[in-house]
């Protein structure tokens, strides 16, 4: 299989050989996309699908049809997977047929009259800048741009605008254009043995024109504006078609065919070229510089002081020093009490693992270059999917700590942990999904794919969650390294810095510095409609952001056990979390500065999808500080010797 461009991928599976790969050179990732290559010979039929209608400004995603577009004869929907469905794709049969490597010119679709309402339609679109989007050979259609500072440098578009709005010169009147005419290019790899080949390239340049013929119109009509006999082409708007009551609109389009060197398996690398790598490069650097930071707090904490703490304690001579204990070593008879709430930490701790097992194998395979852009939906539904099937862990994990809690009622915890996350999120996706259903946008999920996602949900990872409970409150509970007295000891007064919400506050800020530069750009991905593939990058952030929440969890419990306070567990699950908070800020920074969404709806919809991406990023880093804390706490008071 040939291997991609330099996609800044890990393929190996030490971090230390992956570090090193990624700084001496970009490793390659094998492509193993949603299709096998498909060949065609001279003359073959090569079927032009259509996709929705997308808008930056609205993200609500229509059907290409439900603009008064010419349309075949019969309608036929494409097979769509689960990932499909959700992101609102709606990919059908178009009237557009070329022939492999047969040019066409002035080919005339169809000729529609406005009327009031379809004028309406269209002039809405417009206004909110929608484009169209269109498949061939699974390959999105693109609209070149050269960058005015680039010359040599093409950028690509998803999709062309469905039209414009101007005004005529010497008029103030702002006036809607519709692009009635489309000059496609077909970029083909040719294979001079066999002489097939294959499709690498889909390209648009999209025009106005006011179409004009000689009499009365029926199906072998020659347009005068467009005459491939005459050898006459539209190169230019510069008579555009005005959307007007009235107004009729003739649809016409070009093929053009073009060799080219890009071979099948590198087809992709013009839509996922990357121009800011060196921001990518900067967003590690600058995580790996919070790393360092606090690696080399917690180096110190490790060696220095609980090193001296450790041997001072150990080596207690007289009855008075024994008496005269200060520090984290006084707390010791507390240190493992159960806290407050303990059922509704082992459910968020489960679903914490769940969401980390998710999130962990969804970039392995993303890496591995499985959930390629070119396998549309495949990453959504490989989450899905993984979410699922890692309940199991989810169970497993809040059992085991729920028995360690002394907790005998193991089903009411597995039930909790099964639900209690994804009926947040379901409610929370149900309103949405209503807003999107009475916007009548295509983006709206049908009560079929609903069904299916609570089939998954109550069929799958409900039990599944039980079968790891199961396990988990079977084996032993974890037994505490010191005992817990009976009576609790009193907290002393705290200093204003050690404020549980101050530190807790405090310790989300370095978590998600770690994270917030490759944060920009997954957001531009989802909302601006841009591809998103650079998971080599990711990886490691996830990876940095890993290690940060452990450690600043580490120091700040430290610290906190060290001023008598041994209230740490719900605190650790919080200070790592409280990154999430700073999320939602960001998010709503982002939505201000970058985005130009007008509508109510679409503004609920950004804050909706994001709180539910917030509370996912809570729960995935609280987890991974409350193990870290849990591990620490564990560690050094089984290190001293407890009278």
């Amino acid at each position: 299989m040939e291997s991609r461009r330099r996609s800044l991928s890990l393929p190996g599976s030490a971090m230390i050989a992956a570090v090193l790969l990624l700084l001496i050179h970009g490793a390659h990732c094998f492509y193993l996309p949603g299709v096998a290559p498909q060949d065609f010979f001279k003359g073959d039929p090569l079927k032009v699908k259509v996709n929705k209608l997308t808008s930056t400004k609205t993200q609500l995603p229509y059907s290409y049809y439900s603009l008064p577009y010419r349309s075949p004869d019969k309608i036929v929907d494409s097979a769509e997977n689960l990932g499909e469905v959700l992101r609102g794709d709606r990919i059908e049969n178009s009237p557009y047929v070329f022939k492999m490597r047969e040019p066409q010119m002035c080919n005339v679709v169809g000729r529609i009259t406005l009327d009031a309402k379809t004028t309406k339609a269209f002039k809405e679109k417009i206004d909110d800048e929608y484009r169209v989007n269109m498949i061939l050979d699974n390959l999105p259609l693109v609209v070149p741009i050269k960058r005015p500072d680039q010359e040599s440098l093409t950028v690509y578009q998803l999709g062309y605008h469905v039209g414009l709005k101007g005004r005529y010169s010497g008029i103030k009147e702002e006036k809607y254009f519709i692009h009635n005419h489309l000059a496609f290019t077909v970029k083909y790899h040719r294979d001079p043995q066999t002489e097939t080949a294959r499709i690498v390239g889909f390209e648009v340049r999209p025009f106005s024109i006011k179409h004009q013929y000689e009499g009365n119109w029926n199906e072998k009509t020659r347009l005068t504006t467009c005459d491939p006999h005459a050898k006459h082409t539209v190169t230019n708007s510069n008579t555009p078609q005005e959307v007007e009551d009235k107004k009729e609109i003739i649809f016409t389009y070009d093929v053009e065919f073009q060799e080219s060197d890009v071979k099948w398996a590198s087809r992709w690398d013009a839509y996922l070229l990357m121009n800011d790598d060196q921001i990518h490069w900067f967003s590690i650097v600058n995580s790996l510089m919070i790393v360092l930071f606090l690696s080399g707090m917690v180096a110190m904490i490790m060696l220095r002081t609980l090193y001296r703490d450790i041997s001072k304690y150990n080596e207690l001579e007289t009855q008075e020093e024994a008496q005269e204990e200060t520090g984290w070593k006084l707390v010791h008879g507390d240190v493992f009490r159960p806290p407050s709430n303990s059922d509704l930490l082992c459910i968020y701790v489960g679903t914490g693992v769940q969401f980390f097992g998710m999130v962990l194998v969804t970039m392995i395979f993303a890496i591995l270059g499985f959930l390629s852009p070119s396998n549309r939906g495949g990453l959504m539904t490989a989450m899905l999917l993984l979410w699922v099937f890692m309940g199991l862990f989810a169970g497993y994990a809040s059992a085991r700590l729920y028995k360690m809690f002394k907790g005998a009622e193991w089903k009411r915890i597995a039930l909790r942990t099964a639900c209690m996350f994804p009926a947040i999120v379901f409610a929370i996706f149900f309103v949405l999904n209503a807003l999107i259903w009475g916007q009548k946008s295509s983006g709206a999920v049908p009560f079929g794919t609903m069904f299916a996602l609570v089939l998954l949900w109550f069929g799958i990872s409900v039990p599944l969650v039980f079968v790891g409970s199961y396990i988990g409150f079977r084996k032993p509970a974890i037994e505490d390294p010191v005992k817990t007295n009976k009576i609790p000891r009193q907290i002393p007064e705290q200093a204003w810095y050690m404020n549980p919400i101050f530190s807790v506050l405090i310790g989300g800020i370095l978590p998600f510095g770690a994270v917030f530069i490759e944060l920009f750009f997954i957001l531009t991905s989802i909302w601006l409609n841009q591809f998103y593939y650079i998971f080599g990058f990711l990886f490691l952030v996830f990876i940095i952001l890993l290690i940060t929440c452990a450690e600043i969890t580490i120091v700040l419990c430290y610290f906190q056990l060290c001023s008598e306070d041994y209230l740490w567990w719900w605190r650790s699950y919080l200070t790592s979390g409280s990154s999430a908070l700073y999320l939602f800020l960001y998010a709503t920074f982002y939505f201000f500065t970058k985005l130009e969404i007008t509508k109510l709806v679409s503004g609920m919809l950004y804050f909706g999808y994001m709180l539910i991406a917030s509370y996912a990023f809570f729960v995935v880093t609280g987890t991974i500080g409350f193990y870290a804390c849990f591990w620490f706490t564990r560690l050094i008071y089984s290190s001293v010797k407890i009278d």
